[in-house]
Protein backbone atom coordinates (compact mmCIF):
# COMPACT_ATOMS: atom_id res chain seq x y z
CA UNK A 1 0.00 0.00 0.00
CA UNK A 2 2.90 2.54 0.74
CA UNK A 3 4.26 1.90 -2.80
CA UNK A 4 0.94 2.42 -4.10
CA UNK A 5 0.79 5.65 -2.64
CA UNK A 6 4.24 6.79 -3.70
CA UNK A 7 3.71 6.14 -6.92
CA UNK A 8 0.64 7.49 -7.31
CA UNK A 9 2.83 10.68 -6.12
CA UNK A 10 5.18 10.41 -8.01
CA UNK A 11 2.71 10.27 -10.99
CA UNK A 12 1.31 13.14 -9.77
CA UNK A 13 4.49 15.21 -9.55
CA UNK A 14 5.68 14.35 -13.01
CA UNK A 15 2.50 15.52 -14.70
CA UNK A 16 2.24 18.63 -12.58
CA UNK A 17 6.04 19.43 -14.07
CA UNK A 18 4.61 18.30 -17.10
CA UNK A 19 1.51 20.72 -17.27
CA UNK A 20 4.13 23.46 -15.92
CA UNK A 21 6.26 22.99 -18.42
CA UNK A 22 3.25 23.38 -21.11
CA UNK A 23 2.53 26.63 -19.10
CA UNK A 24 5.89 28.05 -19.12
CA UNK A 25 6.43 26.97 -23.26
CA UNK A 26 3.36 28.73 -23.82
CA UNK A 27 4.20 31.91 -22.93
CA UNK A 28 5.35 34.22 -25.29
CA UNK A 29 6.92 36.50 -23.56
CA UNK A 30 7.60 39.11 -26.85
CA UNK A 31 4.23 40.15 -26.13
CA UNK A 32 3.52 40.75 -22.93
CA UNK A 33 2.59 44.42 -21.69
CA UNK A 34 4.95 46.17 -19.60
CA UNK A 35 2.03 46.88 -16.89
CA UNK A 36 -0.88 45.53 -15.63
CA UNK A 37 -2.95 47.80 -13.98
CA UNK A 38 -0.90 49.37 -10.92
CA UNK A 39 1.95 46.66 -11.12
CA UNK A 40 4.74 46.17 -13.69
CA UNK A 41 5.28 42.78 -15.52
CA UNK A 42 8.57 41.19 -14.89
CA UNK A 43 10.32 37.96 -16.78
CA UNK A 44 12.97 36.50 -14.33
CA UNK A 45 15.91 35.39 -15.98
CA UNK A 46 18.26 34.87 -13.49
CA UNK A 47 17.10 33.74 -10.03
CA UNK A 48 18.09 34.88 -6.80
CA UNK A 49 20.73 33.28 -5.84
CA UNK A 50 22.34 32.07 -8.85
CA UNK A 51 25.58 33.04 -10.51
CA UNK A 52 24.75 32.06 -14.09
CA UNK A 53 24.60 34.85 -16.21
CA UNK A 54 21.49 33.26 -18.42
CA UNK A 55 19.81 36.07 -20.91
CA UNK A 56 16.29 35.62 -22.80
CA UNK A 57 17.18 35.36 -26.58
CA UNK A 58 14.31 37.42 -28.54
CA UNK A 59 15.08 35.83 -31.81
CA UNK A 60 14.74 32.33 -30.86
CA UNK A 61 12.53 33.00 -27.79
CA UNK A 62 14.72 30.50 -25.71
CA UNK A 63 16.70 31.11 -22.22
CA UNK A 64 20.23 31.09 -22.73
CA UNK A 65 23.48 30.95 -20.60
CA UNK A 66 25.51 34.46 -21.81
CA UNK A 67 28.89 32.93 -23.32
CA UNK A 68 32.13 34.53 -22.77
CA UNK A 69 35.06 32.86 -24.72
CA UNK A 70 33.07 29.84 -25.79
CA UNK A 71 32.04 28.96 -22.22
CA UNK A 72 29.16 29.76 -19.64
CA UNK A 73 29.38 32.97 -18.54
CA UNK A 74 29.59 33.01 -14.37
CA UNK A 75 29.37 35.35 -11.97
CA UNK A 76 32.99 35.72 -10.39
CA UNK A 77 31.53 36.84 -6.91
CA UNK A 78 28.40 36.98 -4.69
CA UNK A 79 25.54 35.41 -6.55
CA UNK A 80 22.60 37.81 -7.70
CA UNK A 81 20.58 39.39 -4.34
CA UNK A 82 17.28 38.95 -6.17
CA UNK A 83 15.44 37.89 -9.38
CA UNK A 84 16.64 39.20 -12.19
CA UNK A 85 14.81 39.78 -15.36
CA UNK A 86 13.36 42.51 -17.65
CA UNK A 87 10.53 44.47 -18.13
CA UNK A 88 8.49 43.06 -21.14
CA UNK A 89 7.23 45.63 -23.82
CA UNK A 90 10.23 48.19 -23.27
CA UNK A 91 13.26 49.13 -25.30
CA UNK A 92 15.78 51.00 -24.64
CA UNK A 93 16.97 51.62 -28.25
CA UNK A 94 20.56 52.62 -28.97
CA UNK A 95 18.86 55.75 -31.26
CA UNK A 96 17.79 57.36 -28.14
CA UNK A 97 20.59 56.38 -26.33
CA UNK A 98 19.37 52.98 -24.51
CA UNK A 99 21.69 50.03 -25.33
CA UNK A 100 19.39 47.57 -27.32
CA UNK A 101 17.36 45.69 -24.72
CA UNK A 102 14.57 45.90 -22.42
CA UNK A 103 14.69 47.48 -19.43
CA UNK A 104 16.17 45.24 -16.37
CA UNK A 105 15.06 45.02 -13.25
CA UNK A 106 15.70 43.23 -9.60
CA UNK A 107 13.34 41.88 -7.60
CA UNK A 108 13.76 41.84 -4.03
CA UNK A 109 12.49 38.10 -2.92
CA UNK A 110 12.65 34.43 -2.63
CA UNK A 111 14.09 32.76 -5.91
CA UNK A 112 12.14 32.23 -8.60
CA UNK A 113 12.62 29.79 -11.31
CA UNK A 114 13.97 31.09 -15.27
CA UNK A 115 10.46 32.12 -16.78
CA UNK A 116 8.41 32.97 -14.27
CA UNK A 117 6.20 35.93 -15.04
CA UNK A 118 6.02 38.28 -11.90
CA UNK A 119 3.58 41.07 -11.12
CA UNK A 120 5.73 43.45 -9.12
CA UNK A 121 5.31 46.61 -7.29
CA UNK A 122 8.67 49.24 -8.16
CA UNK A 123 10.38 50.87 -5.25
CA UNK A 124 13.12 52.77 -7.28
CA UNK A 125 15.43 52.37 -9.55
CA UNK A 126 20.04 52.72 -8.93
CA UNK A 127 21.63 54.36 -11.61
CA UNK A 128 24.62 53.08 -12.54
CA UNK A 129 27.43 54.06 -15.35
CA UNK A 130 28.92 50.52 -16.65
CA UNK A 131 31.59 50.47 -19.21
CA UNK A 132 31.00 54.78 -19.95
CA UNK A 133 27.47 53.94 -20.64
CA UNK A 134 24.59 55.22 -17.84
CA UNK A 135 22.67 52.03 -17.15
CA UNK A 136 19.23 51.84 -14.49
CA UNK A 137 17.87 49.30 -12.77
CA UNK A 138 14.72 49.25 -11.46
CA UNK A 139 14.46 47.38 -7.65
CA UNK A 140 10.42 46.30 -7.18
CA UNK A 141 9.10 43.77 -4.53
CA UNK A 142 6.37 41.10 -5.83
CA UNK A 143 3.04 42.57 -5.71
CA UNK A 144 1.42 39.53 -4.15
CA UNK A 145 1.87 40.20 -0.41
CA UNK A 146 2.22 36.93 -0.11
CA UNK A 147 5.48 36.28 -2.08
CA UNK A 148 7.11 39.11 -0.48
CA UNK A 149 9.83 39.48 1.98
CA UNK A 150 10.19 43.15 2.90
CA UNK A 151 7.48 45.72 4.00
CA UNK A 152 7.53 48.23 1.94
CA UNK A 153 5.34 50.30 -0.53
CA UNK A 154 7.82 53.26 -2.13
CA UNK A 155 11.23 54.10 -1.63
CA UNK A 156 10.39 56.49 0.81
CA UNK A 157 9.65 53.34 3.18
CA UNK A 158 11.90 51.00 1.74
CA UNK A 159 14.82 53.65 2.63
CA UNK A 160 13.57 54.61 5.52
CA UNK A 161 13.32 50.70 7.30
CA UNK A 162 15.86 48.89 5.08
CA UNK A 163 19.01 51.27 3.87
CA UNK A 164 21.10 48.03 4.67
CA UNK A 165 19.26 46.89 1.86
CA UNK A 166 20.35 49.88 -0.70
CA UNK A 167 23.79 49.07 1.12
CA UNK A 168 24.20 45.47 0.08
CA UNK A 169 22.82 46.20 -3.84
CA UNK A 170 25.19 49.05 -3.93
CA UNK A 171 28.36 47.32 -3.19
CA UNK A 172 26.85 44.21 -5.25
CA UNK A 173 26.57 45.83 -8.43
CA UNK A 174 29.74 47.74 -8.14
CA UNK A 175 31.78 44.64 -7.81
CA UNK A 176 30.02 42.00 -9.43
CA UNK A 177 31.68 42.45 -13.06
CA UNK A 178 35.72 43.51 -11.20
CA UNK A 179 36.46 45.25 -8.24
CA UNK A 180 34.72 48.73 -8.53
CA UNK A 181 33.99 48.06 -11.91
CA UNK A 182 30.82 49.53 -11.81
CA UNK A 183 30.03 53.38 -10.63
CA UNK A 184 26.89 54.30 -8.50
CA UNK A 185 25.77 57.34 -9.50
CA UNK A 186 22.55 57.83 -7.28
CA UNK A 187 18.73 56.27 -6.53
CA UNK A 188 15.87 57.57 -7.78
CA UNK A 189 12.48 56.76 -6.56
CA UNK A 190 9.07 54.75 -7.49
CA UNK A 191 8.04 57.14 -9.48
CA UNK A 192 11.16 57.91 -11.68
CA UNK A 193 10.94 53.87 -12.15
CA UNK A 194 7.48 54.31 -13.27
CA UNK A 195 8.92 56.94 -15.84
CA UNK A 196 11.38 54.82 -17.25
CA UNK A 197 9.11 52.03 -17.88
CA UNK A 198 6.62 54.71 -19.60
CA UNK A 199 9.96 56.08 -21.81
CA UNK A 200 10.88 52.84 -22.96
CA UNK A 201 7.83 51.75 -23.15
CA UNK A 202 7.61 49.74 -26.65
CA UNK A 203 7.07 45.76 -28.68
CA UNK A 204 10.64 45.02 -29.07
CA UNK A 205 11.64 43.76 -32.80
CA UNK A 206 11.29 39.96 -32.77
Amino acid sequence: MSRFLWTVLLVMSLLSCNRAAEADAAVDYRTLPAEVGEYLNVVVEIPAGTNHKIEFDYATATFKNDQEEGKDRVINFLPYPGNYGFIPGTLLDKERGGDGDALDVLVIGESAPTGSVMLVRPLGAIVLRDRGEIDTKIIAIPADPALQVIQAKDFLTFALRYDAIRTILEDWFQNYKGRQAVEILRWEDDVFAREEVSRWRQQPEK
